[in-house]
Order: C-alpha cells, then sequence, then structure tokens
C-alpha cells in the first residue's frame, strides 16, 4: 500500500505561482508512475502532468509550458507541481497520484491523495 499526500494549494491571483507537492509513504519501491489530476466543480476529474519511473514528463495541452512535474532530487519519495502563469481555469481540487507501472498516460492510477484545494482569482 502507497499512501499520498498533498499539500500547498491555496488562493492565488491570476498571473500567479504555486508549487504543489506530495508526500508518498508506505510501500514505496512499488511506486512507478506518478502524476497529477485536478478536477474543477461540475467537470471531471483529468490528468494534467504525468511522469514515468524513467523520467519522462508528459502534459495536457492546457497546462504545458505553465506547469511542470518533477520528484525530489534527494527524497524520491517527494512530487512536485510547480504552476506558473496561473489563471481562473486552473481552480481545482488537484490530487497526487502513483501507480506501480511503469507509466500511466490514460486512466486511473492506483493510489490517489485525498486533494488540495487550488482557487485562482481574476
Amino acid at each position: 500500500q502507497v499512501q499520498l499526500v498533498e499539500s500547498g494549494g491555496g488562493l492565488v491571483q491570476t498571473g500567479g505561482s504555486l508549487r504543489l507537492s506530495c508526500a508518498a509513504s508506505g510501500n514505496l519501491i512499488t511506486i512507478g508512475a506518478m502524476g497529477w489530476f485536478r478536477q474543477a466543480p461540475g467537470k471531471e476529474r483529468e490528468l494534467v502532468a504525468a511522469d514515468t519511473r524513467e523520467g519522462s514528463k508528459r502534459y495536457a495541452d492546457a497546462v504545458t509550458s505553465r506547469f511542470t512535474i518533477s520528484r525530489g532530487d534527494n527524497a524520491k519519495n517527494i512530487l512536485y507541481l510547480q504552476m506558473n502563469d496561473l489563471t481562473p481555469d486552473d481552480t481545482a481540487v488537484y490530487y497526487c497520484a502513483a501507480d506501480v507501472a511503469d507509466e500511466v498516460f490514460y486512466g486511473d492510477y492506483t493510489y490517489m491523495g485525498p486533494g488540495t484545494q487550488v482557487t485562482v482569482s481574476s
């Protein structure tokens, strides 16, 4: 089992930045792919950034060039999402996710955190 806890959400103005963090615990050796999802009110949950076991990254079109996913250099159990140039369309609950597979670009991940709220004001 793997447990995930997100932090770093909050309220920011349009054009601002936030960095989300995700701390993983439990059976860490099983973790392969990790990613960040988000779900806005009335919308389906979407995968915004994915990181494979080998370090390849993939982003949703809406966040490419603004968001960066990364893992801690010395702490592989930490996942980050750097979000720049935020707009009200980025307002959502953001979820950290992990899977035993090497890469997951579609569908659900095995493990997911409780989420952290990001609100961007206009």
